[in-house]
């Protein structure tokens, strides 16, 4: 698999550094009226689009063009949607409550950061939604090219060229807890519904007795998700599951579903065939490939796309 991560907020620090700036907390966005410049494949792009992208540039102190960069984003966001990738709301909100924490910032301070710089926190958040869709769009590229999984001999190569070892890695047992919101009582009864997921979750002490917990709950969910392994994980919850110590449990997370956690029902270390292939696997390309494959990609939409300026 590629090594796409920075694809998600590969501005992270360099927005940290602008933000905590005193210019830009006094900075005041100004006024525009929005109209259409760009139709990319009958999606419009308007003048607001490209000043916010302009701004959000300006933020991360970064050189580009605003409108390419717009034109870019839409070609990947409509190839996304072609594959099949949706991005849920839920997704946007909770990797943008990530970023705030990551940067050590509230929700409402980074909201304010967005504001006053000019970039508007709908539109980050739209700019998190194409990136996160985007990777998952050149992972799937990635397989298509290089043919899925790698093979026997694929990993025996790799293992020679690590002087023989075979590689280790962590394999959890774990157990998935949902407290189902319906989505026609989100907005009425999900603040409920994550309380009670934090209450459980803070009486948490193992995969045998949560059973026994959720039994006098309504709607609740425990899946024993069996064996996994460290690469498996899935990226949304893997530095959570790392994070947790067995029999304990992750931080609750809003999701499609509901409110949901992870318990940790015991972990080791393996060394075997299938853990070998999913390590080699996943340390797949360098992160030089995954711009190369990008930069490909974004040039074979462009050449299919018809992009009209007004």
């Amino acid at each position: 698999m590629l090594s796409m991560r920075k694809y998600l907020f590969s501005a992270g620090f360099a927005l940290l550094v602008a933000a905590t700036s005193a210019s830009i907390t006094m900075m005041t966005p100004p006024a525009f009226a929005s109209q259409i410049k760009y139709v990319v494949n009958s999606i419009p792009i308007t003048t607001g689009d490209i000043q916010h992208r302009a701004a959000f540039l300006r933020l991360q102190r970064k050189k580009g063009n605003a409108a390419e960069e717009m034109i870019e984003q839409t070609l990947r966001v409509a190839e996304a949607k072609r594959l099949g990738i949706r991005i849920s709301d839920d997704q946007v909100d909770a990797a943008y409550r990530r970023f705030a924490t990551t940067n050590k910032m509230q929700l409402k301070q980074l909201d304010g950061v967005m504001a006053q710089s000019g970039v508007g926190k709908e539109h980050f958040k739209e700019f998190i939604r194409s990136q996160m869709a985007w990777n998952q769009a050149l992972t799937a590229r990635h397989r298509s090219e290089s043919g899925g999984a790698l093979s026997e001999q694929d990993v025996v190569r790799r293992m020679l060229d690590n002087g023989g070892t075979k590689p280790t890695a962590m394999e959890y047992m774990l157990q998935q807890v949902i407290f189902v919101v319906p989505a026609a009582e989100r907005s009425a009864t999900l603040s409920k519904r994550k309380r009670e997921a934090d209450a459980m979750r803070a009486r948490f002490n193992g995969c045998n007795t949560s059973r026994q917990f959720a039994k006098g709950l309504i709607d609740v969910t425990v899946r024993d998700l069996g064996r996994i392994l460290a690469p498996q994980l899935p990226p949304d919850w893997a530095d959570q599951i790392k994070a947790t110590k067995v029999g304990g449990a992750t931080p609750t997370r809003e999701t499609d579903r509901g409110v949901e956690f992870i318990g940790i029902c015991s972990s080791r270390e393996v060394s075997d065939d299938k853990a070998a292939q999913m390590v080699f696997q996943s340390e797949g390309s360098s992160g030089k490939d995954a711009d190369e494959l990008s930069t490909k990609y974004v040039e074979e939409l462009r050449k299919k796309a018809r992009i009209v300026e007004r």
